[in-house]
C-alpha cells in the first residue's frame, strides 16, 4: 500500500507576520519558514501506518519554490521514504496544488492520500476536497482517528457539536485535525539519513498542469487595533455604555 503526503512551506507558526508596506502581501523576507503544521501531522500518521506494517512506501510531495526542497527533507527525515517537488515560481492557489496532486496521484497511484486540513498561511482549507473531486475519490476531512482495514479505512472526523465516524473504500483522500497525533521530534541522524533518500524533480508542464492564477490579490491589510478596555463603578453605568456607546442592546 502507498500513500502520497503533500506537505507545504510556510511561516513558521511562531512567527509574527508583517504585512508589506505596500499591502501585496506578507512579508517573508528573513523569515524562519517550516512545514504546515497540519501536514506535519499527516507526515506523522502515514508514517506510523508504515510502523504498523499497513504500509509499505510513504512519498512526500511539495509545490512551489526550489526552498521547499527544506520541507520534503524534513518530511523523509520523519519517515516518508521518498520526496517529489512539483518545481514553479508562480503563485499557487488551492485549485493548481489540487490539479497538480491530481496528476501524482494519476501517476503514483498511491491507495491512501493524506494531507493536512489547510495551510495556517491561507487559512483556505480547499485542497483536499479539490483533490477528491478532481480524482473521483471518497474524502473524509478533519480526522482525528485514522484506522486501515484491508481495503477500508475507517475514520473519526471532529464536527460541531462532537464527533462521526465513517468508513471509506480505499483509494481515498484524508485531511488531517490536530488531535490526530503528535509529530515526533526530528533528529539529527534521521536527518543525514534523508539527504540520501530518492528526490524527484518536475515542472508543471511536465504533468500537463496549468498553474496561473484565477484569484486577484487586492489588498492585505493588518486588523484594526483594539482599543483598551475600562473599568466600571456598577451595573448599570456598563448597561449605560453597552446601550449607548457600544450599542449592542
Amino acid at each position: 500500500m502507498k500513500i502520497l503526503v503533500p506537505v507545504k512551506r510556510v511561516v513558521d507558526f511562531n512567527v509574527k507576520v508583517r504585512v508589506k508596506s505596500d499591502g501585496t502581501g506578507v512579508d517573508i523576507a528573513n523569515v524562519k519558514m517550516s512545514m504546515n503544521p497540519f501536514d506535519e501531522i499527516a507526515v506523522e500518521e502515514a508514517v506510523r501506518l508504515k510502523e504498523k506494517g499497513v504500509v509499505t512506501e510513504v512519498i512526500a510531495v511539495s509545490c512551489g519554490d526550489a526552498k521547499c526542497q527544506e520541507t520534503l527533507r524534513t518530511a523523509m527525515a520523519i519517515g516518508a521514504d521518498r520526496g517529489i517537488l512539483v518545481e514553479t515560481t508562480e503563485e499557487l492557489q488551492p485549485l493548481a496544488v489540487a490539479k497538480l496532486l491530481k496528476a501524482l496521484v494519476d501517476k503514483e497511484q498511491p491507495q491512501l492520500v493524506i494531507l493536512g486540513k489547510q495551510a495556517i498561511d491561507d487559512d483556505a482549507n480547499q485542497t483536499g476536497q479539490m483533490l477528491a473531486a478532481l480524482a473521483d475519490l471518497p474524502q473524509a476531512t478533519f480526522a482525528s482517528k485514522v484506522e486501515v482495514e484491508g481495503d477500508k479505512v475507517k475514520v473519526t472526523r471532529e464536527v460541531d457539536g462532537g464527533l462521526e465516524t465513517i468508513q471509506l473504500t480505499l483509494p481515498a483522500v484524508i485531511t488531517t485535525d490536530l488531535r490526530l497525533n503528535e509529530p515526533r521530534y526530528v533528529t539529527l541522524p534521521n536527518i543525514m539519513k534523508a539527504k540520501k533518500k530518492q528526490f524527484d524533480t518536475f515542472k508543471p508542464e511536465d504533468l500537463g498542469v496549468d498553474v496561473k492564477p484565477r484569484l486577484k490579490t487586492l489588498k492585505v491589510s493588518e486588523p484594526p487595533k483594539r482599543g483598551a478596555g475600562i473599568k466600571v463603578p456598577d451595573v448599570a453605568t456598563l448597561v449605560d455604555k453597552l446601550k449607548n456607546e457600544a450599542k449592542v442592546i
